[in-house]
């Protein structure tokens, strides 16, 4: 059994942007830029956005944190992105998610040019996406894919069962797994709540993705010997033997369902890292296919 180490994965493509981003800069020529909007004082979301601005220090983007109270009107957030969306300084344009009650998240995401979305969320980007059109793609999907090609798992005619169907995951990594093209090319089951029988199609899967939001649900009587196993789960669960008071897992019971998988995602240290290493890969492509360089 492999454990899955996105850290090191993501920690590889920082360094591969790096070394792109140096020479531009060599060259004289501008260099990608990232705006995050923060409306409120989310803690998680405060974090996130942390982490994003971290990352792009070490790969040398240009990145600025806009931070909004919670009382921002949806007039005034609509507003700021259409001055983002003109500013030539900035190729990526990040609201972070969730948003306060009052705003609608929709006309956001939608307020944001597709050139600039470097979350992948914009109706045009997606529809890009589902038909096979390269695009900017969202972040946790496609660091997904990553994985799988960079730790060489064939996903060619493999069965691929994804557990939820969300807009920011299921549906998402299925449609960029089923497209005819290589590190895809996949036969996609998307399973979900209304299934009679979930375990009778997970034990069905070569590649099982579990993006469900509910703590190790996936068990190990539900996959088959030699699966390979991609947890996008992120829970907090209580655990008093730790000093936060909580412990994360997975959708996964990653215990006992690795003693079955060929590899598998730990959590922490899976497919996390990843959607922040594939956002600053977002920002560097849609600088390129601004500047055309």
């Amino acid at each position: 059994m492999t454990i899955i180490d996105g850290k090191q994965i993501a920690a590889e493509i920082r360094a591969e942007l790096k070394l792109k981003v140096d020479k531009l800069k060599e060259d004289g020529n501008n260099i990608p830029g990232l705006v995050a909007i923060l409306v409120g004082e989310d803690p998680a979301s405060n974090v996130y956005v942390s982490m994003k601005q971290k990352a792009c220090e070490e790969v040398g983007l240009f990145s600025k944190v806009d931070r909004l109270s919670a009382d921002t009107t949806e007039e005034d957030l609509l507003k700021l992105i259409d001055q983002y969306n003109n500013d030539n300084i900035y190729h990526g344009i990040l609201v972070q998610l969730p948003l306060p009650k009052h705003i609608d998240e929709d006309k956001i995401i939608e307020a944001i040019s597709p050139f600039k979305d470097v979350d992948g969320f914009h109706p045009i980007n997606v529809g890009k996406m589902v038909i096979g059109k390269d695009t900017l793609y969202p972040c946790t999907p496609f660091g997904v894919v990553e994985l799988l090609k960079r730790y060489k798992i064939e996903t060619k005619g493999k069965h691929v069962v994804v557990v939820g169907r969300s807009n920011i995951v299921g549906k998402p990594v299925a449609n960029m797994l089923l497209q005819k093209k290589a590190g895809a090319n996949a036969v996609v089951t998307v399973v979900h709540s209304a299934a009679e029988d979930l375990s009778a199609i997970t034990k069905q899967a070569d590649i099982l993705i579990a993006a469900i939001g509910v703590p190790e649900f996936i068990k190990s009587d539900m996959v088959k010997d030699g699966v390979v196993i991609i947890d996008v789960g992120v829970n907090r669960v209580e655990d008093s033997s730790k000093k936060s008071g909580y412990k994360l897992v997975g959708d996964v019971d990653f215990e006992n369902a690795s003693k079955k998988a060929s590899f598998i995602t730990p959590v922490p240290g899976g497919v996390g890292p990843m959607t922040i290493a594939m956002l600053m890969q977002n920002t560097y492509k849609a600088f390129m296919k601004k500047n055309v360089l």
